[in-house]
């Protein structure tokens, strides 16, 4: 039994042995090494050896014929792949032979094509090549055309090689070329002129001289011809293209040659020349002229075509189209110019301190007054030092406005207008000026933000001054126009209306800034609506109001008396109107008696206010008047005389007859509202009840007052 089952583990290990990995077989000859059996262990590992060398042995003889089969076929291909190796080299080279014939062919097709594509390029590089030989050689107007021609025809049809894109980038760097090196020529060949106009001049003033001899002149005439031909026609007129001033001399030589020859040209030649080339050049000037800026620029641009129009004038060529167009060139320069002063007029404005001119010395004063005309018998009295009235921006825009009307007097100089036409185009050029530009740069300065209201004082000072200056502004324009201001049809000036304008806009803004002060102010309130006794002082926000607009009437001082008063008043008004607002809005729910103390004692301060006169003028208690409203209401309810209102309601001699019955109500109910929630036990006091029962006896008479009014 013990044999048998020794066999059958020897049996289960060699099977083990056989199926296990052979990292993991360490465990397994640990149980032989370990068991009683070892010997028997080892017959039987020695038979199992045995039995699988002699598998290995048959398998080996069942495969060796195959394997001999398969290195005899091997032999036999090697062989072969010999032979097809063979015939492959000679395939190629038989293929190498053939195959020269069409690499030929397509060198052949290549070449074509490239012979084509250069027959397309060589007209770019020669016209390229002759462009810059044109240049050389300083032949400018054909060196244009030539750039003209390759940018136009040659390089498009060229196609879109490097070199054709490198073309392109420089045609506009070129053709700038030809204008810089073009325009160096026109200023050595002036130069040249100049060196020559001794002669020239000699010749065309003994033109001009009775007496002198046919042939002597005709020999001066001949110098002056030849002079011109050589010096100008050659050269001015390959440039008369790039540059139509050349005009000029052109046409001086076409009248030499008209005058002096006979046959060579005649008249309507040279009228239908000059036709053409006085279009051309009006056009050319009208286009470019439209892009200028600069006054300046236009203004030497109008001396030029004024001489040249006088130059050509004098020999006879109608000239009268150059005037019109420098007529309506006049509307340009004068819109140019109005640009220019608005950047000068805001950087005045933005550079101004709006502060009083300090005067230490006559001498200053005398300065100044030379640059304004400012008249002010009793401040020439005072003592040095001393303050203008008006800020640096007074006398500053009246030497612009003056500039201004020297420029306009600039271009109307030699244009063969009349002084009156001269007087009308300076005055409305002025107008201009003054109700668009500086009536803009104005209300500029009065609306842009954080403008404060010494500025918005100063400004109305400022205004005020320059709008009675306005009649030396007319005379000014007489003086230099010699046409008298009372001429019949004469424009005149907006001057006053434009600066009425602006210390009206500046008023408002006043006005408009003190109602927001005093917003602000009021936006501190911070009344305790259900208080039981009012203090016996002002709220300390009206106490700092009070305090802001006595210092802000003070500074209004140099202000016209109305200005002054109608901002006074409408302040007061404001704050009136305010202040009920406030006691009425809709989150005041209850209003306490003592809160109403409190409140009429804020009142109060506002018409100890009204009545110490911040602004001089008001007549007796007037601007008590802006707070009448809220005083009627108040004594009503502090004093609780209902039944005189009740009763005298709608008399003219009525004591409150400024007390709407809708106000009084609603007070009235906001103050019912709180009788009702601070007395608890209001029904076991008779003074309280009989208190509640009056005021609902009123609410409920006003209900009908109202309802009876507005049937």
């Amino acid at each position: 039994m013990a044999s048998a089952e020794t066999a059958a583990e020897n049996e289960r290990i060699l099977r083990e042995i056989e199926s296990t990995d052979t990292n993991c077989i360490g465990p397994t000859l640990r149980s032989v090494y370990d068991g009683q059996e070892h010997g028997l262990f080892m017959d039987k590992l020695e038979g199992r050896i045995r039995n699988h060398d002699r598998e290995i042995e048959k398998m080996c003889n069942h495969h060796f014929q195959g394997f001999v089969d398969s290195i005899t076929e091997l032999l036999k291909v090697r062989g072969e792949a010999q032979k097809l190796k063979c015939q492959v080299t000679e395939t190629n080279q038989k293929l190498q032979t053939d195959g020269k014939e069409v690499q030929c062919r397509l060198q052949q097709r290549n070449i074509a094509t490239t012979i084509d594509k250069l027959t397309h390029c060589l007209p770019v590089l020669e016209m390229y090549s002759k462009l810059q030989e044109q240049m050389r050689s300083k032949r400018y107007y054909p060196a244009l055309r030539t750039l003209e021609q390759l940018e136009e025809s040659c390089l498009p049809q060229a196609g879109s090689y490097r070199f054709c894109g490198i073309m392109s980038e420089n045609i506009p760097r070129l053709r700038t070329h030809i204008r810089d090196a073009s325009m160096s020529d026109l200023k050595d060949f002036l130069e040249s002129i100049r060196k020559h106009s001794d002669k020239i001049g000699e010749t065309a003033m003994k033109q001009v001289y009775p007496g002198k001899s046919h042939c002597l002149l005709i020999q001066k005439q001949s110098e002056l011809h030849f002079i011109l031909n050589s010096l100008i026609l050659t050269q001015v007129f390959r440039m008369c293209v790039c540059f139509t001033q050349a005009h000029a001399f052109f046409f001086v030589v076409e009248d030499h040659i008209l005058h002096a020859t006979q046959g060579l040209v005649n008249r309507a030649y040279v009228e239908e020349l000059w036709e053409l080339a006085l279009s051309k050049t009006i056009a050319a000037l009208r286009t470019h002229s439209s892009y200028c800026t600069d006054p300046d620029l236009i203004l030497d641009l109008k001396n030029l075509i004024v001489l040249f129009a006088d130059t050509l004038q004098g020999y006879g060529f109608p000239v009268n189209q150059l005037f019109d167009m420098l007529l309506e060139m006049r509307d340009q320069y004068g819109e140019i110019l109005l640009k220019k002063w608005n950047q000068s007029f805001r950087q005045l404005l933005d550079q101004d301190n709006y502060s009083p001119i300090p005067v230490a010395s006559r001498d200053e004063y005398q300065r100044i007054a030379g640059q304004f005309p400012f008249q002010d018998p009793e401040l020439d009295k005072m003592p040095f030092p001393k303050k203008l009235p008006f800020s640096e921006f007074v006398p500053k825009v009246y030497s612009q406005l003056k500039e201004f009307i020297y420029a306009c007097l600039k271009y109307s100089e030699d244009l063969h207008l009349s002084s009156t036409e001269i007087d009308d185009m300076i005055r409305k050029s002025t107008n201009l000026l003054l109700t668009r530009t500086l009536s803009h740069c104005l209300q500029y300065a009065i609306k842009k933000k954080n403008v404060g209201l010494a500025e918005l004082v100063q400004i109305i000072i400022n205004t005020t001054h320059l709008e009675q200056s306005c009649h030396y502004l007319e005379e000014f324009i007489s003086n230099i126009t010699s046409v008298p201001p009372d001429t019949i049809n004469a424009t005149k000036l907006y001057g006053t209306s434009t600066f009425k304008d602006a210390r009206h806009a500046a008023e408002e803004e006043i006005y408009t800034n003190l109602n927001q002060k005093i917003d602000q102010f009021l936006q501190l309130a911070d009344y305790d609506w259900a208080a039981a006794q009012g203090g016996g002082q002002a709220s300390d926000y009206l106490s700092d109001l009070i305090a802001f607009l006595c210092s802000t009437f003070a500074v209004f001082t140099h202000l016209p008396g109305k200005v002054a008063q109608t901002a006074c008043m409408s302040a007061c008004k404001h704050l009136s109107t305010s202040l009920l607002q406030l006691l009425l809005e809709a989150d005041v729910r209850q209003v306490s008696m003592g809160a109403l103390q409190q409140f009429n004692v804020d009142v109060k301060e506002c018409e100890k206010f009204a009545r110490a006169g911040p602004v001089p003028g008001f007549q007796g208690d007037t601007l008590l008047l802006a707070f009448i409203d809220l005083r009627q209401l108040l004594d009503l309810f502090t004093q609780w005389d209902w039944s005189t209102y009740l009763a005298d309601y709608g008399l003219p001699t009525c004591k409150y007859l400024r007390v709407n019955p809708h106000t009084a109500l609603a007070l009235l109910e906001k103050m019912k509202d709180t009788s009702r929630k601070n007395n608890m036990f209001a029904q076991f006091r008779k003074n309280e009840r009989d208190k509640q029962k009056l005021i609902d006896t009123v609410v409920k008479q006003l209900r009908n007052l109202i309802a009876t009014n507005q049937a």
